[in-house]
């Protein structure tokens, strides 16, 4: 009973230790990377545009500044709160983390720290989230405060905590309803399937994929209860039913204010790549390819994803990361209850066949995008997490058994946090997909006086994410693709071509009266400059 004791204390201290630097990690260089497009069009919609809007009040043909293209992403008296709302119906999304983005925007005004701080700030709800889910799964504080380090400075947990998007809400979501869910299984009282349907709509408010979730909670219950009808199948759907009631409203109003959803997911993937990017998602649960890598992984809209070799020591890491999952993954099915076991296969397995399957059979890249499966993750962490608290502690294990074990630990716990320490000094990032190379793009300007950076004006989105990156003496001007290039006044020495569609690169290039320079084509960047 000492020994455990002085193990519980033990892990404790550490654990504290762990959660305050995750809490560190969250909040720390905010604003350093880049504001991709995606979080633009978060500034975007809180601010009460929506990106039709965006793109048919662009400042077109005129010369303009960094300020009046960020007024679309700034508060102003005429896009009150209402706008907002409105603005956000008009996405795929659900209207959660926007809404509470509006607010913080609000009260601290629009920087990049105020619209990534309230992902951060969601993101701490993850800790007691994923703590009550390991209790009700193991009934054990140990294994709930191992697994709960895990969770607190993994890689992919801060990628999505410092993002100006619901994912870090998404992920509190998945584990909080799940945690409901076996409590209102395990005690069968009103409060408790009253409570879960709350985290339901919760969950549905959050991310439209929260549906999985439910549909798994769903799997579970019918298969342990033998697929027979009973009160406590009967409370489940009650408390489904009441979390689609109240997600009613919302589907009424993205109905009549849908902008349509993103095709990129439905564009074909070859298998080599499909395989790779599973890879490189699962080992990010715990260690960071792009630590080792400065190129692009994923190019989500023209599919050449950059390939992995093994060339750098630091990439075989991978290994005993997978080995690690692995041997874990086979200690948890053989060790713990069987329903437990069967609870996170099918809350994994749910996400993994109905994103994964669509892409094999009709082609696409759904399963492929981290953040669309954060429940398998979740998973992971719940199974290492166990595997590695119960040989940590059992007495039934010999002492340097036991020491081996806290060394893999402290070693996982280390490589996660070298991980996100070089991401978070870093300007870019593996998640920024299209956007990865703008850093690079906007320090190439930088280096040139008086800049002007030429782009297409419905592609104002992706002028606006480089423009964070860019020093306040550069003006852009957006053009259709119809449009002819204006004359240039001659102050600006320095004249860039940033991301324009083919057809308009191709009608300069026919024109001897520009040279057309590529200057970094990663980037699409390219420089104009006028034959004498």
């Amino acid at each position: 009973m000492k020994h455990k004791a002085i193990l519980v204390n033990w892990t404790t201290v550490f654990t504290i230790v762990v959660l305050l630097l995750g809490v560190y990690l969250r909040f720390s260089n905010l604003d350093r990377k880049i504001y991709w497009i995606d979080e633009v069009h978060t500034s975007l919609r809180a601010s009460g545009y929506s990106r039709t809007e965006f793109v048919e009040q662009a400042p077109r043909g005129k010369i303009v500044s960094i300020e009046e293209i960020h007024k679309f992403q700034k508060l102003t008296p005429e896009r009150n709160f209402v706008a907002g709302i409105k603005a956000i119906s008009s996405s795929e999304h659900s209207p959660l983390y926007y809404g509470l983005a509006r607010v913080g925007m609000e009260f601290f005004g629009s920087s990049i720290n105020v619209t990534r701080g309230v992902a951060a700030s969601l993101s701490l709800l993850l800790f007691p989230s994923i703590y009550w889910l390991a209790q009700e799964l193991f009934n054990s504080r140990f294994i709930s405060l191992t697994v709960t380090t895990l969770v607190a400075v993994s890689p992919l947990q801060i990628i999505y905590a410092q993002e100006a998007r619901e994912y870090s809400l998404f992920a509190v979501t998945i584990a909080l309803a799940s945690a409901a869910f076996l409590r209102f299984i395990n005690h069968k009282n009103n409060f408790s399937w009253q409570w879960y349907g709350l985290t339901i709509t919760l969950g549905l408010y959050t991310q439209p994929l929260f549906v999985l979730v439910m549909m798994a909670h769903g799997i579970y219950l019918m298969v342990v209860n033998n697929f027979r009808w009973g009160k406590l199948l009967k409370q489940y759907f009650f408390a489904t039913a009441l979390g689609i009631f109240l997600f009613i409203p919302w589907i009424l109003v993205f109905i009549f204010n849908d902008d349509g959803v993103g095709m990129w997911v439905e564009r074909d993937l070859p298998l080599n790549f499909w395989l790779q990017r599973w890879f490189l998602n699962i080992s990010s649960t715990f260690f960071d390819w792009q630590v080792v890598y400065q190129e692009r992984f994923f190019d989500v809209e023209q599919v050449q994803d950059f390939t992995f070799s093994f060339n750098s020591v630091f990439s075989w890491l991978v290994i005993p990361i997978f080995g690690l999952i692995i041997y874990s993954t086979y200690y948890f099915v053989t060790h713990t209850s069987r329903h437990s076991s069967f609870f996170i296969t099918v809350l994994m397995g749910v996400t993994a066949v109905a994103l994964g399957f669509p892409d094999l059979i009709w082609g696409g890249q759904r399963s492929t995008v981290a953040r669309y499966i954060l429940a398998i993750p979740l998973g992971i962490q719940l199974i290492v997490g166990y595997c590695l608290a119960v040989n940590m502690s059992n007495l039934k294990y010999s002492h340097w058994h036991k020491q081996i074990w806290r060394l893999i630990f402290a070693l996982t716990i280390t490589l996660s946090l070298v991980c996100s320490w070089q991401m978070l000094q870093s300007p870019t990032w593996w998640n920024k997909y299209s956007s990865y190379y703008n850093a690079e793009v906007a320090k190439i300007i930088n280096l040139t006086e008086k800049p002007l950076i030429i782009s297409n004006a419905k592609r104002i989105s992706r002028s606006t994410s480089l423009s964070y990156q860019l020093q306040d003496n550069a003006k852009f001007l957006l053009l259709d693709e119809s449009d002819n290039l204006p004359s240039i006044p001659s102050e600006f020495s320095n004249i860039f071509l940033f991301r324009p569609f083919p057809d308009f690169l191709q009608k300069l290039q026919q024109n001897n009266l520009y040279t057309i320079e590529p200057v970094f084509i990663e980037g699409h960047l390219y420089k104009i400059t006028y034959n004498k």
